[in-house]
């Protein structure tokens, strides 16, 4: 309704009830669309509260409020008048919708696993044991490094599946892997080393995290047998070597040896991201590299290749002379694994589902693995993995006719069919001629999706 003031023609669009809030709204209003310019008198409490027939109090607590909001003036002994304004606030805008903000019908983009197996039950059950036992200290910031329990069941796990050797204290639970290789790219800036090399291709999103930081980014050439060792010149080297991204192969044992002599000799920190190292189908796994130079190479796992991204979980497995050194960039950046999630994935851990639902896993992606292989040996122009590519993981790297369309056109067109999945070309760190293909993440499709996924899939690929 509209009021009005008989000191100042002063009118007020009020509705709803008469209360202190309502009434500081229609001042706001008022102010803000200019019937109330900046030094212009507002009506005192008594004659505002008369005219409006409502107690003193109510505009009393108004006017506060605008006085605190910087609306209005209020000297001791002076009518309160209209603050000066900055101006108008800004409209606000729309932010534009980022690339990756739509979700495709059919999600065959890598690095994700099949969320829709996410072991509900496991994980509900893991829950309440853990919070059963939790002490009132488990619920406070907590140890930088990570909570123990789950250091203490990671440094079983790693060691019996990943023939990793640690001990909890040298573990460091991380915010996703990002956060861990942000924290290992400032310790080597602390111990003055500027240079880090990745493989080539790698994620272009990863050796964005050292550049961002200043370190110089150098990328070494992959083929069948893993990264070129001899070509290795930084400070340090970030490696896939169980099943390398993307390309699939894994790192042969002469090159394992020469890089991890390297690490022993002082000359370089190798960092081993193990991202995927439990999803080896025609064998078992390769054991880490860092069990064969626990002091000198720097172990990297994750929970969002085997659970789920979301949780925000992964870890560092440290040589003695970094753990204080992440520590304390840990510390500093405040950025804290969740701690109700570490607890729970401890429980999980110690309790066995989480071999069980990684065996599960492990069997569905080698089924998935083994069916895209299939669709693509019937393709009437044949796209074929890259060489050595090895029975493993959650993706599968396609080349493509070198006379045919460009990646970008292929993805295109798959876009038009909601399908979606990566391109190698962004994955190169050096410029000029490189093989084209795209990158097919294979355990991304919920269960009840892969099949017709697969189809449509095939069809653009046929195309």
């Amino acid at each position: 309704m509209s009021r009005s003031s008989p000191e100042l023609d002063l009118h007020l669009d009020w509705d709803g009830r008469a209360d202190s809030r309502g009434l500081a709204a229609a001042l706001r209003t008022a102010i803000r669309a200019g019937r109330l310019p900046a030094g212009s008198r507002v009506p005192s409490t008594r004659a505002l509260a008369q005219d409006f027939g409502i107690a003193r109090g109510t505009v009393t607590r108004a006017y506060e409020q605008l006085v605190v909001e910087g609306f209005l003036l209020s000297r001791q002994g002076a009518p309160t008048t209209v603050a000066a304004r900055l101006g108008d606030p800004d409209e606000v805008e729309d932010v534009p919708p980022t690339a990756d903000s739509s979700v495709p019908h059919w999600d065959f983009r890598p690095g994700r696993p099949n969320l829709s197996a996410f072991p509900r039950r496991d994980w509900l059950a893991a829950g309440r044991r853990a919070m059963r036992d939790a002490s009132p200290g488990d619920l406070d910031y907590g140890d930088v490094q990570g909570h123990p329990s789950l250091r203490e069941a990671l440094a079983d796990y790693l060691g019996r599946v990943r023939a990793v050797v640690t001990t909890p204290d040298r573990i460091v639970i991380c915010n996703g892997y990002s956060q861990a290789l942000w924290l290992l790219s400032k310790a080597l800036q602390d111990m003055g080393r500027g240079a880090i090399d990745f493989e080539d291709p790698s994620l272009p999103q990863l050796r964005a995290i050292p550049a961002s930081l200043g370190l110089t980014v150098r990328g070494v050439p992959v083929d069948e047998g893993g990264i070129d060792v001899s070509a290795l010149r930084g400070d340090a080297v970030v490696v896939t070597p169980a099943h390398q991204f993307p390309l699939g192969t894994t790192m042969e044992s002469a090159r394992r040896t020469e890089l991890v002599r390297g690490a022993k000799t002082g000359e370089r920190l190798v960092v081993e991201d193990d991202y995927d190292g439990e999803f080896r189908f025609d064998r078992q796994p390769v054991g880490s590299l860092q069990g064969m130079a626990p002091n000198h190479v720097a172990y990297a796992g994750t929970a969002s290749k085997t659970l789920a991204p979301a949780l925000r979980l992964a870890w560092l497995v440290l040589p003695p002379h970094l753990v204080e050194r992440v520590r304390t960039h840990k510390r500093h950046g405040g950025l804290h694994a969740p701690m109700l999630e570490q607890l729970t994935l401890a429980e999980l851990i110690r309790s066995g589902a989480y071999d069980q639902h990684v065996r599960r896993s492990r069997a569905t992606y080698r089924w998935r693995r083994e069916r895209l292989l299939e669709a693509l040996d019937g393709l009437r122009l044949r796209h074929s993995p890259y060489p050595a590519a090895i029975d493993a993981g959650l993706h599968l790297t396609l080349r493509l006719d070198p006379e045919g369309p460009t990646e970008q056109e292929v993805l295109a067109r798959a876009r038009k069919r909601s399908v979606d999945f990566d391109l190698l070309g962004p994955c190169w760190a050096t410029r000029g001629e490189h093989p084209k293909g795209v990158v097919i993440g294979y355990a991304a499709p919920a269960d009840d999706a892969f099949r017709p996924g697969l189809d449509v899939l095939m069809e653009v690929l046929d195309r």
